[in-house]
């Protein structure tokens, strides 16, 4: 049968205006019986995105330099490191990222001599994403820092730490070492084929060595194209807020940050649901 020449070669889906929505790769269209060859590369390029972000090395003068600065910080933020030698242990031993090297613990141990106590402590780790922490850090911890600083509340901060080749439990040795009622650790999450450059964000209470997962409150995907800084901000904030009232963490506080996403009077009947509120 011969082709008719006036067809389409690239068949369309009409699936492809749901992209507007998403980033997920969804009415990509088809060639024959194949992807369309932009639809091809953009995929060969995100999935070396995500590569580059597992293995680029952050740049820490350069972000403990623009944290200095943008957070009008008296001295630059500590600088430590995991047990992981490199990046190759890091990857192979996910243990080793969870605990600090005998030097950097013995470094932090002298700074905090102290032993003055502190609301919350801020550490800054690469994770799997060093573009992560690169891009977002400054200006989510630049809002957070207003909101502290407005608030009626005073809080006491611990002195900022960026940590290489770590991973989220870091921060429960640190925090304790600091001697902080609160951790937040920002880490760079895990990159998908359309998110290299995600920030997660884990608060503890009461942080020491071995703590599990369910100790944790997990804000994700914060990121220009997902989470915005300023809303990731006054999430943890809130968080935060309940955490020192209730000194838990975890699976015990709930995130009552969308406590407005349904709204209503029971004996009136009437209700404000977020699908359909303007």
């Amino acid at each position: 049968m011969a082709h008719d020449p006036s067809s389409p070669i690239v068949v369309e889906n009409p699936w492809e205006r749901l992209n507007a929505f998403t980033d997920a790769r969804i009415g990509l269209g088809r060639a024959g019986v194949s992807l369309p060859t932009s639809k091809l590369l953009a995929f060969q390029l995100a999935h070396a995105q995500a590569q580059d972000a597992v293995h680029c090395p952050l740049d820490v003068e350069a972000l403990s330099a623009e944290l200095t600065q943008a957070l009008s910080l008296s001295e630059a933020p500590l600088r430590l490191h995991s047990h992981a030698q490199d990046r190759a242990m890091y990857l192979q031993r996910p243990d080793y990222g969870r605990r600090l090297n005998d030097e950097t613990r013995e470094y932090l141990q002298k700074a905090a001599e102290s032993q003055q106590r502190y609301d919350l402590a801020i550490i800054v780790v690469d994770g799997l994403s060093a573009l992560a922490v690169q891009q977002n850090s400054a200006p989510f911890l630049s809002a957070l820092y207003l909101m502290l600083n407005s608030d009626a509340a005073d809080w006491t901060l611990a002195p900022l730490t960026l940590v290489e080749q770590g991973r989220v439990a870091i921060g429960d040795e640190i925090g304790a070492l600091l001697n902080a009622d609160a951790v937040l650790v920002m880490i760079g999450e895990r990159p998908g084929l359309s998110s290299p450059d995600s920030l997660g964000l884990y608060m503890t209470w009461a942080p020491e060595p071995g703590l599990k997962d369910d100790r944790r409150n997990c804000i994700s995907n914060v990121r220009p194209a997902g989470l915005q800084v300023e809303e990731a901000a006054r999430r943890f904030f809130l968080l935060l807020k309940e955490a020192r009232q209730l000194k838990v963490s975890g699976v015990k506080l709930k995130d009552r940050s969308e406590d407005d996403v349904l709204e209503g009077d029971a004996s009136s009947g009437s209700t404000r649901n977020f699908l359909v509120a303007d």
